[in-house]
């Protein structure tokens, strides 16, 4: 059955949905028509909804009838809206469209672009080596069905011994491998969250997180983060726990996704003691906690601090080594690791041998690895930060110490106007409201730094022509982000 958003609903969604005042200002039909194409484009309106009448939305956005028509109109030439009478319109793709496997919808005639959507790595030279190994390690395994729900024990050995190093004692039986990060993610939400429940994360945050939130239709609560560096308020976040008491918080600690935040000691430690008084379970994303930069010492793990099994930590080899080896991992009290294996005999029952063994033989070379990501990274990041001083001295970025992101304040709420524009001379952005719920964020742009930097600095010389022509541009063709990662 097709869902309906009403004219209020949409209203909240559009926002701030008039053109950019300018000598060239788009009439107010196209600039409504572009808004909900913003809307699609970064997944805040779903397709195959039904939008509202035209009189309802009028009223709910205080415009006329006529401007409403006319929006919906052009809407229907651009294919982004099909309409039949006494059915009404609903949302959908035009001819010129696909839907990626990620979901979101892509141009089948995408150009070669400079991609700032995606925060990752390509892969290091030592992943060759490694699945030569993990070919050879292989025919230990081919005798057996090839299940193994919990991962296999060599990696589940190998991932522990890697808490332990942190200073986190941990057991092969405390660690269950999974198909990536983002799959650990939706089987401990299955475990630990029922349907409706109450979440807290963090503002901005980590898109997909939100997505398997959402398809658990949580309750999602909201700690706001300084876009200095100052992250967190801890009596904020902390009162929030204690006054709200949510089933369940996902928070990102170490070098924080966009912002780049590392949350301090003395935070983790009263983070864990309110969640126990709370009864609150921490699900903590350590995704990039191989990634400090310069001197940066990360702190121990929050679970380091939990004494009563209210810490869930999940990780993988997506960031650190490649995005293409999907190999996650979710550490946790051993008993919760064996529900955890039991709730996942419904969704996959296990994960590859072949790519688990290659995992295996890369943690081996982990600290040469993993050096020579970081080193590459602050290359990256300084060649990133010395284009935006020269060629956008207006945006406000605090430097990140580790991670692979910078959280960039903009000179004024254009971030979904940009990546509008910028697509149209190759260059792929993720907006800020893509981190958020509501729709703000507009004045924030996430800007990784995994790309080459000669590619990085072309990418923000593009930015800046786009940026001090956007109040006099004519209205673009639309084109549409792929990926978020």
């Amino acid at each position: 059955m097709t869902s309906q958003v009403r004219g209020a609903q949409l209203a909240r969604l559009l926002g701030q949905w008039h053109a950019l005042p300018g000598r060239r200002r788009s009439p107010d039909y196209a600039a409504l028509a572009a808004a909900v194409r913003g809307l699609l484009a970064d997944g805040r309106l779903p397709l195959g909804v039904r939008l509202p009448a035209e009189r309802e939305l009028a009223e709910a956005l205080r415009i006329s009838r006529t401007t409403v028509t006319a929006a919906y109109g052009q809407l229907r030439e651009t294919g982004h809206l099909a309409s039949r009478r006494g059915a009404g319109s609903w949302t959908r793709l035009p001819g010129t469209h696909r839907v990626a496997s990620t979901g979101l919808w892509t141009p089948l005639d995408d150009r070669d672009m400079i991609d700032l959507g995606v925060a990752a790595l390509a892969a290091p030279p030592q992943l060759v080596p490694a699945a030569r190994a993990a070919t050879e390690d292989l025919p230990r395994y081919l005798g057996g069905a090839g299940y193994h729900p919990t991962g296999i024990i060599e990696l589940r050995e190998a991932v522990a011994r890697s808490y332990t190093a942190r200073g986190l004692p941990t057991s092969a039986e405390q660690i269950m491998v999974t198909n990536g990060t983002q799959h650990a993610l939706d089987l401990v939400l299955r475990l630990a969250l029922a349907p409706g429940g109450n979440v807290l994360v963090e503002s901005p945050t980590y898109p997909n997180a939100l997505a398997a939130l959402s398809a658990r239709r949580a309750r999602i609560a909201t700690h706001g983060l300084a876009a200095d560096g100052a992250g967190w308020d801890a009596d904020l976040l902390l009162g929030t726990i204690r006054q709200t008491r949510p089933k369940l918080a996902y928070l990102i600690p170490e070098f924080q996704n966009p912002t780049g935040h590392l949350m301090p000691t003395a935070l983790r430690e009263r983070l864990v003691a309110a969640a126990h008084a709370a009864g609150t379970d921490l699900v903590v994303d350590e995704s990039f906690v191989d990634l400090p930069l310069e001197d940066t010492e990360p702190p121990p793990p929050v679970a380091a601090f939990d004494r009563h099994s209210r810490v869930i930590s999940i990780g993988g080899m997506s960031k650190p080594y490649w995005g293409g080896l999907r190999i996650g991992w979710v550490r946790a009290a051993a008993p919760q690791v064996q529900r955890l294996a039991a709730a996942r005999v419904g969704v996959d029952m296990a994960s590859p041998v072949l790519d688990q063994l290659v995992a295996v033989h890369l943690l081996a070379e982990a600290p040469a690895i993993v050096a020579a990501r970081r080193a590459q990274l602050a290359g990256q990041r300084d060649a990133l930060l010395a284009a935006l001083a020269e060629r956008l001295p207006d945006w406000r970025v605090t430097p990140p110490r580790g991670g692979v992101t910078l959280w960039a304040e903009l000179d004024g709420p254009i971030s979904s106007a940009l990546a509008r524009a910028a697509e149209e001379v190759g260059v792929r952005l993720a907006p800020g409201p893509r981190f958020g719920l509501d729709g703000t964020l507009e004045r924030f742009l996430r800007l990784p730094f995994t790309l080459p930097a000669a590619d990085l600095v072309e990418a923000v010389g593009r930015l800046a022509a786009v940026r001090y022509d956007l109040d006099r541009a004519g209205r673009p063709r639309w084109r549409e982000p792929s990926v978020i990662a």
